[in-house]
């Protein structure tokens, strides 16, 4: 292959290293290809708002994607869980490497499990997924908005700004910090954000030769359980704010989904398996069960 495939990425320290995990990928499958990297400046490394306040899903993406439409990238590499589930024209999804662990992890000083926190410790997070669920775990835990990439929020912990704050663990192995965990949720303590532990390699659908190199490295059973969690964001029409977690998993020739929402009332959960061929049309019963008005009981029910 004599083409030269410039790959385009975030400038964060967590970025750059999931480009290394793919060119590394991609020069065992392709020995003899050349790659040029090209850092890109995203909406949402430039602005100190609350995600919230500056568009949600998208704001790590969007500008990537635009290099990718305008050819000055040929392939663009994503953590999945920043991707909106619905791509823009003329995009797509070429592969979806080995996932890593999908599974929330807690950093604190002096390694504190999360029962040992004080009262009302400060947590930091920009995720309304995890802040419902942590004050499911914890309703005396204050909960604040965070920024910053991955060593910022723990130097914040280190300076005693925040008692602790919640990261993926995907990341944190990615970065080799994985031992600064002091507690690793349970999927039933804290069900990850849609695609959590996943790239996502994108690139231009009228680029086949593009699309043919990149799907070397594509992992089926990743790619199969992620796009399940996609079809359920993209049902529920959600954005990164949106109190919402999803986790699909392949078992034998089924896939069982878990799901859930943050509502006024509390955390609706949603689980149940169906045979693989079924996952998509699941994902999606699962999120109109998420956001179904509520069962009032009548007195004869009571």
């Amino acid at each position: 292959m004599t083409r030269t495939f410039v790959i385009g990425a975030r400038k964060s320290q967590l970025s750059l290293r999931q480009v290394d995990i793919v060119v590394t990928a991609l020069r065992a499958a392709h020995p003899d290809c050349v790659t040029q990297f090209r850092e890109i400046t995203t909406q949402g490394d430039t602005s100190i708002q609350p995600l919230s306040q500056i568009g949600g899903l998208g704001v790590f993406t969007k500008a990537i994607e635009d290099a990718l439409l305008s050819r000055e990238i040929d392939i663009a590499v994503h953590s999945l869980k920043d991707l909106p589930p619905l791509l823009a024209d003329g995009l797509v999804l070429g592969a979806v490497p080995v996932r890593g662990d999908v599974r929330d992890v807690l950093i604190t000083r002096g390694a504190r499990p999360l029962a040992q926190l004080r009262r009302g410790a400060r947590i930091g997070t920009g995720s309304a997924r995890r802040a419902v669920q942590l004050k499911a775990l914890r309703p005396d835990l204050d909960i604040a908005d965070i920024r910053g990439n991955v060593p910022t929020r723990m130097a914040k912990v280190e300076s005693s700004e925040y008692d602790a704050v919640v990261l993926a663990l995907a990341g944190l192995e990615r970065l080799m910090l994985a031992e600064k965990a002091a507690h690793i949720f349970s999927l039933e303590e804290m069900t990850p954000a849609v695609g959590q532990g996943a790239l996502g390699v994108e690139v231009r659908a009228d680029d086949a030769e593009a699309l043919e190199f990149v799907s070397a490295i594509d992992h089926e059973a990743s790619r199969v359980a992620v796009t399940a969690e996609r079809a359920l964001l993209e049902r529920l029409g959600a954005g990164c704010m949106m109190p919402v977690g999803a986790h699909a998993m392949l078992i034998g020739g089924d896939m069982q989904i878990r799901a859930i929402l943050g509502r006024e009332n509390g955390i609706r959960v949603s689980e149940r398996m169906a045979p693989v061929k079924n996952a998509l049309a699941l994902a999606r019963q699962l999120a109109d069960e998420l956001v179904a008005p509520a069962v009032v009981p009548t007195p004869d029910d009571r």
